[in-house]
């Protein structure tokens, strides 16, 4: 269904650690958006207004991964004229020439499921002739006047016949399309609407967008139609969508749900792909990757269970939106794919966790119970969330064909519950609500990959002292052998046999040990998977002395090159017993570590001796994450009056917390943390000073996190810290009180 917005005070303005530290309640100010789950268009009721044209809508310098030999254009997106271009596939959105090329000759020799797909769209009423265009100069989407529904029809079937005319070689349904692109390109100037403005510019962008890609070979659509189309799609969806990437409306970032940025993402690449906009190629592709909102990457998937069912940011809200996320996250993938990037395989395959999760959200057991994933409690600007939604469901949207066929048929691996959820629904057939192309059976369909993948992405982390180990499994495999060594190379004994959820947990005793997995079918075993390395009880993967004579490194004594470097005014000062320490001004100091220093860490522990000159409230003793939405971090006074550790994946609304008291200034104080399963614990001085059995995020769930600091925090407004550091160290692996007691010592 096409999501709708309650933007009520979006611009609440509450002390974010007052709130942490015990002012749950105050979640309740954050109004959650309505969720009925169900199909079609329900009440709009965000209540900000505006017009098709910000007045700042050039587009946001890309940052990155970008395209491989990809050159960006600076300049504004006024127009399709006088912009730098480069060579994109063509066509090159959801559907290439290969693609058709197979549809054509599926459908031919009646092969199924494309035959089937192929009647399901041939007995849509909207892939019929017969009906002239119905074009608005004004489109409203979102208060009072509202009428996209009628862009709606138009825009499914400008985009069924030019499908139909694809597959059947009818020149008929060209013309048509071309009808129904030239009319509303000569005639609407304007999308506006309350907040769900930004929804339509995203929503139906990317599908007018489709449409017209499909349509820009053909002989009898004019070079001046094509490019009035363009300037269409430049100057009226295109600054709504990147308006809403750069502000979110104004409100608070986690105020809208992941399909807000989602649908925005697609718009903006799909518009930048069919005008030859590599910058806002560039742009979608940058946000997705490292965007600070709930549809990038790193957010969506809130957080990974074992055998990598990826929580859905929007599985507590309902079902209706949580499959929304995944139609719009995976026709993006596929747009980016048919342009040679693979956002479908971005984080070892981050998206298909995600997918994994809210199919078997939306399937039912042998015995007729819906599944239920294991879920955990998930906090935002809109509240706090306990359980898998069963808001609408099942909701068995028509989109999962384009994720079934990349990752089970065009890469080989196992995805048990999108191939279930898949083959209920098969045929897709129309989607009448207008979020997403229809009839994917038809358009995606394809061979199955050669038998015999081996799995992949098998990673093992040390949690409450065992191994747990995740994986990707095969296509067409009936169990999985887990074996393990004592040496990279093997030899790797099996030590047990699992079929599905993918995942293990081992018990091997103090070590360093090496994990492979194969796969078992009817055909064999295969090759063994990836390597995966982990050290019981602890490891130490980190040693900064942080007692240089000068320079600007911090050099790492573990032997595993995670130097620091220090930044703005740090420097060095006089040590604990002599000799030197790192000296932080309070002002631009800071060191900064690697990117990703914690992403292999399940347990941890990190340790360091500070002294503080002078409190200052919300300062950081260290800050890892990437920006202000996730993060791991001790504060040494926040504005509780308390020292605490904390981590998040959603600000500060959802912060997990150990709180203790106060950091105390003038002398020398050894600090520790340390977390074991989901029990964290703050030393101080060598003793425990509090814990929290509630820590759910661990290290690794945070990915390659790119800002790692020393005395800096992720919130701009923060203060610095003022003081010096010496001696910290990073473990795999939770040390024992005895042991944090020993490096007080």
């Amino acid at each position: 269904m096409p999501d709708k917005q309650n933007d009520d005070d979006p611009r609440i303005s509450l002390d974010r650690r007052l709130f942490c530290a015990g002012a749950a309640s105050l979640l309740a100010l954050g109004t959650t958006a309505c969720g009925d789950g169900g199909g079609g268009f329900g009440s709009l009721n965000a209540t900000a207004t505006g017009t098709g044209t910000p007045a700042a809508a050039s587009p946001a310098a890309a940052s990155g991964d970008a395209v491989a030999n990809a050159t960006t254009a600076a300049s504004e997106p006024a127009s399709a004229s006088g912009v730098q271009v480069r060579k994109f596939t063509h066509p090159g959105l959801l559907h290439t020439d290969a693609d058709f090329e197979r549809m054509r000759t599926q459908v031919a020799a009646g092969a199924q499921p494309w035959l089937d797909g192929w009647n399901a769209l041939t007995a849509s009423s909207r892939a019929q002739l017969g009906r002239a265009p119905v074009p608005l100069a004004t489109v409203v989407r979102g208060g009072d006047g509202e009428n996209f529904r009628t862009m709606v029809e138009d825009m499914e079937r400008a985009y069924q016949f030019a499908l139909r005319w694809k597959v059947s070689g009818d020149t008929a349904y060209a013309d048509l399309a071309v009808t129904y692109l030239d009319a509303w390109s000569s005639t609407m100037t304007t999308l506006t609407g309350n907040a769900d403005r930004f929804l339509a510019a995203g929503i139906y962008g990317y599908q007018w967008a489709n449409a017209a890609e499909m349509m820009r070979g053909y002989a009898g659509w004019s070079a001046a139609g094509v490019a009035r189309f363009q300037k269409l799609l430049l100057d009226v969806f295109y600054p709504l969508c990147h308006s809403f990437l750069r502000d979110h409306n104004g409100a608070n970032i986690t105020n809208y749900w992941a399909n807000w940025d989602l649908c925005n993402v697609c718009g903006i690449l799909a518009i930048g792909v069919f005008c030859d906009r590599i910058d806002l190629y560039d742009e979608a592709i940058a946000y997705y990757k490292t965007g600070r909102g709930n549809g990038a990457a790193a957010h969506n998937v809130y957080l990974l269970h074992p055998g990598y069912l990826g929580q859905w940011q929007e599985s507590g809200r309902d079902q209706g939106h949580a499959t929304l996320g995944m139609a719009l996250t995976g026709l993006l993938c596929e747009m980016a794919w048919n342009q040679g990037e693979d956002l479908y395989g971005y984080r070892n395959n981050r998206f298909l966790a995600g997918a994994e999760y809210v199919a078997k959200s939306n399937l039912q057991d042998g015995n007729g119970q819906y599944y239920s994933p294991p879920f955990s409690t998930y906090v935002n600007r809109q509240g706090t969330f306990t359980v898998v939604s069963t808001g609408g469901q099942p909701n068995l949207r028509p989109c999962w064909e384009s994720i079934y066929n990349h990752y089970v048929h065009r890469k080989g691996l196992s995805a048990p519950w999108v191939a279930a959820i898949a083959a209920q629904i098969r045929p897709e057939r129309s989607e009448w609500g207008g979020d997403q192309p229809s009839f994917g059976t038809l358009t995606f369909s394809r061979d199955p990959a050669a038998a015999g993948t081996p799995p992949s992405g098998l990673t093992a982390y040390a949690t409450a002292g065992q191994v747990l180990m995740s994986w990707w499994g095969s296509a067409g495999a009936t169990s999985y052998k887990v074996k393990r060594g004592s040496s990279a190379s093997g030899p790797f004994a099996t030590i047990a046999s699992v079929t599905d959820p993918r995942t293990c947990t081992d018990t091997p005793g103090n070590g360093t040990w090496y994990y492979v997995v194969t796969a078992v079918s009817g055909s064999g075993e295969t090759a063994v998977s990836n390597v995966a390395r982990v050290a019981l009880p602890t490891e130490l993967r980190v040693q900064l002395p942080l007692d240089a004579a000068g320079g600007i490194t911090a050099a790492d004594a573990s032997g595993h090159g995670q130097n620091g470097s220090l930044q703005g005014g740090a420097g060095w000062g006089a040590g604990r017993s002599g000799g030197s320490a790192l000296a932080l001004d309070g002002s631009s100091g800071h060191l900064a570590l690697p990117t990703g220093v914690l992403s292999e860490l399940g347990d941890f522990t990190i340790a360091l001796w500070v002294y503080w000159n002078a409190a200052a409230t919300n300062a950081r003793v260290f800050d890892f994450g990437s920006s202000d939405i996730a993060y791991l971090a001790l504060l040494p006074r926040d504005s509780g009056g308390s020292m605490r550790f904390t981590v998040t994946g959603t600000t500060w609304y959802g912060e997990q917390n150990v709180v203790t008291s106060a950091l105390p200034t003038g002398r020398w104080v050894h600090l520790a943390v340390t977390l074991s399963g989901t029990t964290g614990t703050l030393y101080v001085d060598g003793v425990s000073a509090g814990s929290n059995n509630a820590i759910a995020l661990a290290p690794y769930q945070l990915g390659d996190t790119t800002q790692n600091w020393l005395g800096r925090s992720q919130y701009a407004a923060d203060p610095r810290f003022n003081g010096r550091m010496q001696d910290l160290r990073i473990y795999s692996g939770a040390l024992s009180a005895s042991d944090i007691a020993t490096l007080a010592a």
